[in-house]
């Protein structure tokens, strides 16, 4: 069951409030959850390890996910995700500060609905922010349940 929530995997404490005050700024009111490594991203998404009392069939309605995170890299959380059975159809976009086309291509390889870069500009990154909303949160089709 998808619960119209947000998945923030990010471990920048200042790229964090910028997404979250992007989100807000654009009336986006969807619950976020932050996970600050690639470890509690997981742990959140399969309800194991602190979330172990967590309803697992609350999922998401879509992950934002970092590349550059402690203990499970972006890349290997997506992949780890694509690999499950339940949160295998997951929407993940992948928002980074990455210009490496060897992520982007990597991304979408191991199956990266969207790649997103972080706009340096705070004007620009509200409105990035704004519209991953009403895409994924409005507009988007998940697959049933």
């Amino acid at each position: 069951m998808i619960d119209r929530s947000i998945l923030l995997v990010e471990d920048n404490p200042d790229d964090e409030l910028l997404t979250l005050s992007a989100l807000e700024a654009n009336r986006i009111g969807n619950k976020v959850v932050v996970a600050r490594d690639g470890a509690e991203a997981l742990d959140y998404l399969l309800a194991t390890g602190t979330y172990a009392g967590r309803d697992a069939a609350d999922l998401p309605s879509v992950v934002l996910l970092d590349l550059n995170l402690p203990r499970i890299s972006g890349l290997e959380v997506l992949r780890r995700i694509r690999a499950d059975a339940v949160i295998g159809l997951l929407p993940v976009v992948i928002l980074t500060s990455s210009v490496e086309d060897e992520d982007r291509v990597q991304g979408y390889r191991l199956g990266a609905n969207s790649y997103v870069r972080k706009p340096v500009d705070f004007d620009e990154f509200i409105k990035a922010a704004g519209q991953l909303g009403l895409y994924w949160l409005l507009l988007n089709q998940p697959p049933p349940d």
